[in-house]
């Protein structure tokens, strides 16, 4: 899944035609995208004729393992609770979302790329808060 737009535009547009996830889980899926583009080394480039982002996609499991790293980042042992708030509850949401995005025209997907490439990833119990770890470097 690749950027294709400024982040943030359109989203409310999204909202009003799937009013199942907040505004701020969407906003939130860009900045996942971005910390995981970073954490795996792709910076990429966009193309001069056709806009289209190059070098930018990650995989559905890449996309969720960065959503997970940066939810424990920003929202600690309050990451699943957040999520909760917005509207998502399995991992299966994110794909629900992406997909949206994509629909909308401000992400871009692969034709290998598909909803289920999200489905049980992960439990949000596990993953949210029986692995959360305080690092002594960010605790300092």
């Amino acid at each position: 899944m690749a950027d294709m737009s400024t982040p943030y535009s359109g989203i409310e547009e999204i909202v009003v035609k799937d009013p199942r996830y907040d505004p701020r889980a969407y906003e939130f899926m860009f900045e996942a995208l971005a910390h995981t583009l970073k954490r795996l080394g792709k910076s990429g480039s966009r193309d001069q004729e056709t806009g289209v982002a190059s070098g930018q996609h990650v995989s559905g499991r890449e996309l969720l393992d960065g959503v997970r790293d940066l939810a424990l980042e920003q929202f600690g042992l309050m990451a699943r609770i957040v999520f909760h708030q917005w509207g998502i509850h399995r991992t299966d949401d994110f794909g629900e979302m992406v997909f949206n995005l994509v629909e909308a025209g401000l992400m871009s997907a692969t034709p290998q790329d598909r909803r289920e490439d999200f489905c049980g990833a992960y439990d949000f119990e596990e993953a949210l808060v029986r692995a959360y770890e305080i690092r002594m470097d960010e605790a300092s």
